[in-house]
C-alpha cells in the first residue's frame, strides 16, 4: 500500500525552497510524511508499522523526489532504518519504537572516524561520523564501527549520547541536512543495540513476515539513488512545460524539432529503464520468498549503483537544450542538475567496485562485498 498522495507532494514541493535555505528538510514536510505513514512503511506491524513491500515504498520514494529530491534523500534514508532495526534484537526495536512508531533514526555507516571497544555487556563508542542525512530530525542514530577481532558492527545510539555539528554547506542536495554526528567522550552501547555485519549479510532476524528475510542492504542501496529517478521525472516534465510555454517558442516548430524530440525520447527511456529494473528486481526477490541468490544480490547491487550515472546522463541531455534562460541563477533545471550530480558522490553510487565484484565472482573468485 502506497501512502504519498498528491496533497503530500504539494506540501513537500511548497517547502522545497525553505528546505534548501535552511539546509535541512522543513518541519512541515517531515510532519506530512509522518501523517501519511511513509516513515512506518518498512516497520513491523508489531510496533505500529505497515510492513509495506519495497516496491510500494520505492514508488512513494520516487513521488517524494518529484516534489523535492533533498526531502526524498533524507527521509528515504531515515525511513529505511526501520528495516534494519527490525533485524536487530527485539529489545532494541522496543527501545526505539515502543512508544512512538514515528520515531526517526539517522545513520552514518562509515567507520573511519570511530573508536569502538568491547566491554562487559556491550561496547564503548566514540568518534565522528559524517554525512548523517536528516539527523536534525532524529532522536537516534545508527553509527558504524569496527571492533578489533570482531569486525564491523552498527551501533544504535540515542540522541542524548551524541551532538550534531553543522557542516552541511554544499552545492546540491542542500536540504538533506547531512551533518556530522560527534561522540567526544566514549559512551556505553549495550550489546542488544548493535547489529553485526555478518548477521545483516546472513539476514538473521526473528520476524514472522518473510519480507524481513530480504538482505536489508538491498533496500538501503536503493534509497541513495532512487531519488534521482524522481528528480529526473520532474525535470523532464518541467523541460517540456518550459519549452512549450516560452514566449519565443512556436509549438509547431518545437514539435518538428527532431533534436528536441530525440532528447525527450532518450530521457523517457532512461526513466523507464531505471524504474523497470528496480521494480523487476524486487518482484524477483518477492517471487523467491525474499531470499535472492548471491548471484542475484551482486547483480542487483551493481544495477543500483548505475542509477545516478544514468540520471546524470538524462539531466545533461535536458539541460544542454534548455535554452538561454537556463543560464540565469534560479532557473529550476539548475537545481535538478545539481541534486542529481551530487547523488553520484555517495559511495554506493560508484559502479566500479561493484562491477569488479560481479565480474570476478562470475569467474569463481570469492565475493568481497558483504553489504549486498
Amino acid at each position: 500500500m502506497q501512502t504519498v498522495t498528491a496533497e503530500v507532494q504539494e506540501i513537500i514541493a511548497n517547502c522545497a525552497e525553505k528546505t534548501r535555505n535552511n539546509r535541512q528538510v522543513a518541519d512541515a514536510a517531515v510532519q506530512a510524511l509522518k501523517d501519511c505513514g511513509f516513515f512506518k512503511m518498512m516497520l513491523p506491524k508489531q510496533w505500529g508499522g505497515s510492513e509495506s513491500r519495497p516496491q510500494d515504498f520505492f514508488a512513494d520514494h520516487i513521488k517524494i523526489a518529484e516534489a523535492d529530491m533533498s526531502t526524498a534523500w533524507a527521509c528515504g534514508i531515515i525511513a529505511v532504518h526501520a528495516f534494519q532495526i527490525a533485524m536487530m534484537d527485539e529489545q532494541a526495536q522496543r527501545d526505539v519504537y515502543g512508544e512512538d512508531p514515528n520515531t526517526l533514526v539517522s545513520s552514518s555507516y562509515n567507520p573511519v572516524g570511530a573508536k569502538a571497544e568491547a566491554c562487559e555487556g556491550g561496547f564503548m563508542l566514540s568518534g565522528r561520523w559524517g554525512w548523517s542525512s536528516g539527523s536534525g530530525h532524529c532522536s537516534w542514530a545508527l553509527l558504524g564501527g569496527v571492533i578489533p577481532g570482531d569486525g564491523y558492527r552498527t551501533f544504535l545510539v540515542p540522541r542524548s549520547d551524541y551532538t550534531i555539528e553543522d557542516t552541511w554547506d554544499v552545492m546540491g542536495l542542500q536540504g538533506t541536512g547531512s551533518n556530522d554526528v560527534v561522540i567526544e567522550k566514549s559512551v556505553f552501547v549495550p550489546f542488544h543495540r548493535t547489529h553485526h555485519q555478518i548477521d545483516g549479510f546472513n539476514c538473521v532476524n526473528e520476524q514472522e513476515n518473510p519480507m524481513y528475510s530480504l538482505p536489508w542492504a538491498q533496500t538501503f542501496i536503493r534509497v541513495v539513488n532512487t531519488p534521482a529517478i524522481g528528480a529526473l521525472k520532474r525535470a523532464l516534465q518541467m523541460f517540456i512545460e518550459s519549452r512549450t510555454g516560452a514566449a519565443t517558442t512556436d509549438i509547431t516548430k518545437l514539435a518538428g524539432d527532431v533534436e528536441i524530440q530525440e532528447r525527450v525520447a532518450r530521457v523517457k527511456y532512461i526513466i523507464a529503464e531505471m524504474e523497470a529494473i528496480m521494480f523487476k528486481n524486487f518482484d524477483e526477490m518477492e517471487a523467491c520468498g525474499w531470499k535472492p541468490t548471491m548471484e542475484q544480490r551482486l547483480l542487483y547491487r551493481y544495477q543500483a549503483s548505475l542509477v545516478s550515472e544514468k540520471c546524470i546522463e538524462g539531466i545533461d541531455i535536458l539541460f544542454d537544450a534548455a535554452g538561454g534562460r537556463s543560464v540565469f541563477s534560479g532557473h529550476p533545471l539548475q537545481q535538478f542538475w545539481k541534486d542529481i550530480h551530487m547523488s553520484r558522490c555517495h559511495v554506493a553510487n560508484n559502479p566500479t567496485p561493484f562491477a569488479r565484484n560481479l565480474g570476478s565472482t562470475s569467474f569463481g573468485v570469492d565475493n568481497q562485498d558483504f553489504f549486498v
